[in-house]
């Protein structure tokens, strides 16, 4: 179920690719006065351990790129708009400058694609002659693009088109659909012709529709697995899409003006960076090695220091989360960026006093990065999330043992850095045992002992575009239904136990909370503000605080579906998520994103798009 790989020395797009498109796009853009809004689709039933409160306090990285991507490409006439902060919004009744946009594009994790289309489909009751391009990406976009497509004759409304890549993948259609597009004439519409004259079959990290039925596509052309940008530097500076941002708010249509400069940092006092992608190990339970086409692409340390030192210029913000896979996967590459950021300064003042950021790292790395946690520290570095996963590498071995764990977390502490662990619950693990590390409760109290600031705790739970994803649903270990509920996409983000062999899965769920309640606990507050003269502060008496009003909204959401754990009917299934639309590659051939046993449909004779647009010229 891993995305494939593209063939081997094909993974990366050549040096400058990004540049180029964009310096042809600011081109066109003095032609194509192009408006677009972009919509981050949040479903508010996810708000629990272990982001409660982050999730709203922070831009999305994703969303945030995508808009700094079309303000360098000279489409300044952008706005963000994200469902965490503005939950009525409906894309039927947006305007912007007086008008309804060109293009509507809706980014989604797996976990908020109910909301996702539903902004979609709303987005289709706008009259089709003014209705704009619909454009659906992120995560959920990336591994199951055809759920993006209506497959419901009752419930018609879909993505025009999916992108299932990065900013560069976007950049491309827009500029295909602008290659085509005549004065006067809709984004949709230049797409469709575009579409038809096969002239996006070229850009690899497009899934699109042809013909429909009853509102329901009757193929999806999958145009393969993206190339990926390879130096990070290239990337639109994130201060282009903080300027974007739709002011929080309960109205269905947009605000006159976008959220003035000096509020940012008001309604997002965190920062999401990207610093590096890509980390070396394969744990078969998560698709970031593949999604990455195993390959490791970091930002320099220069370009890094520039963006916090103009995002706390422009915009007062101080504090910055990196949305690595494992910062600490290339040694070398790490110790060039934070050399770099120690030294840099801001109008005088060391980054460190101004600017803190904090990013995820692996146990292993940690200990091979040991001597130089000083280091990591004078960089602005204060808090590390640690991929603990299971103490006694029985679930996953990463290098990670009770001692290893002890030993990194010590160091960290002793550098002024806080751990935060991340874990892993699973069927074979125990709530408690004796004489060994292997129970959830021993594990959590060794990691607190060692110096532990927060605690994830999660079930194990199939991630779409993991290796573990269809062996997961054809051993019967997914649930579809209990007590005559469906599990719904929002519960898949490992707080409900989705899926089990366990004899009695409600224990999975109730231990869960009893790890979060043993770790979070007035208790530990008040030993935690007795403590506070370490380097770490009082970090983790804030932490205790916020951990303690996260469990009991966790509590809340989850205590009813432990009970229909318990009492209820369990209905399980063993189909692996699939199209439900048949999908085939440009050239016929199986798509890359189709998980479907069903063959191939044999493509209709190829059209040169370039002789069709001598056509379209010529007219």
């Amino acid at each position: 179920m891993e995305l494939p790989r593209r063939t081997r020395g094909d993974e990366l797009l050549k040096p400058g690719e990004l540049t180029r498109v964009l310096q042809r796009l600011r081109i066109r853009a003095r032609e194509y006065d192009l408006s677009s809004v972009i919509a981050c689709a949040f479903d508010h039933r996810t708000r629990m351990l272990p982001f409660i409160f982050s999730d709203t306090r922070m831009i999305p990285a994703g969303v945030r790129a995508v808009g700094a991507a079309l303000a360098d490409a000279g489409f300044a006439r952008t706005r963000i708009v994200l469902q965490q902060w503005n939950r009525n919004f409906r894309p039927s009744q947006m305007r912007l400058d007086g008008s309804i946009p060109d293009v509507f594009m809706v980014s989604s994790m797996s976990l908020h694609s109910e909301e996702c289309m539903k902004l979609i489909r709303d987005a289709h009751r706008i009259e089709p002659a003014h209705r704009p391009l619909i454009i659906a990406g992120g995560p959920h976009a990336v591994y199951e693009p055809y759920d993006l497509f209506s497959t419901d004759p009752a419930c018609p409304g879909g993505a025009d088109v999916v992108v299932t890549g990065e900013e560069f993948v976007l950049l491309r259609l827009i500029e295909a659909v602008l290659s085509v597009r005549v004065r006067g004439e809709t984004m949709r519409a230049a797409f469709i012709r575009a579409r038809d004259c096969r002239a996006l079959d070229d850009i690899p990290g497009l899934v699109y529709s042809r013909g429909e039925r009853n509102g329901v596509p009757e193929e999806l052309v999958d145009t393969g697995i993206q190339r990926l940008v390879g130096d990070l530097d290239e990337l639109p500076h994130p201060v282009l899409g903080y300027g974007l941002m739709e002011p929080p708010g309960g109205h269905a249509t947009l605000s006159t003006h976008a959220l003035p400069v000096e509020q940012v940092h008001k309604h997002s006092p965190i920062s999401s960076l990207v610093l590096t992608f890509g980390c070396k190990f394969a744990c078969p339970y998560c698709p970031i090695p593949a999604y990455n086409q195993r390959q490791h692409r970091v930002k320099s340390g220069d370009r890094i220091a520039d963006e916090m030192y103009r995002l706390n210029k422009e915009f007062g913000l101080r504090f910055f989360f990196g949305a690595d896979d494992n910062f600490f996967n290339d040694k070398a590459r790490t110790l060039d960026i934070v050399e770099k950021l120690a030294r840099a300064e801001f109008d005088g003042v060391k980054l460190r006093r101004r600017a803190h950021w904090y990013t995820e790292v692996t146990v292993h790395d940690t200990l091979q990065m040991r001597d130089h946690l000083p280091l990591v520290r004078e960089s602005g570095c204060r808090a590390l999330w640690l991929g603990v996963e299971d103490l006694t590498a029985t679930l996953v071995k990463k290098g990670q043992s009770a001692d290893k764990t002890t030993e990194a977390f010590h160091a960290l502490r002793d550098a002024g850095i806080c751990p935060m662990p991340m874990m892993m619950h699973h069927d074979s693990q125990p709530l408690y045992s004796r004489g060994s590390n292997y129970g959830l409760l021993n594990q959590v109290e060794l990691l607190r002992r060692a110096g532990a600031v927060s605690m994830q705790i999660l079930m194990l739970t199939p991630a779409v575009g993991s290796k573990l994803l269809e062996s997961t649903y054809t051993t019967g270990q997914v649930f579809e239904s209990v007590g005559g509920r469906a599990v719904r996409p929002y519960m898949c983000d490992g707080n409900y136990v989705i899926a089990s062999n366990h004899a009695h899965p409600w224990r999975k769920q109730l231990t869960m909370l009893a790890g979060y309640l043993y770790f979070y606990n007035p208790v530990w507050l008040v030993i935690a503000l007795v403590r506070n003269k370490t380097r770490v502060g009082k970090k983790p008496a804030y932490l205790q605080i916020f951990g303690m009003l996260g469990l009991a909204m966790t509590i809340v959401r989850t205590s009813g579906w432990a009970v229909r754990l318990m009492l209820g009917r369990i209905v399980r299934t063993v189909r692996p998520p699939a199209s439900q639309i048949p999908m085939r590659g440009v050239d016929g051939g199986p798509a890359s994103h189709d998980t479907s046993p069903a063959p191939a449909i044999p493509a209709q004779p190829l059209i040169r798009h370039t002789e069709r647009l001598r056509e379209i010229a010529a007219r």
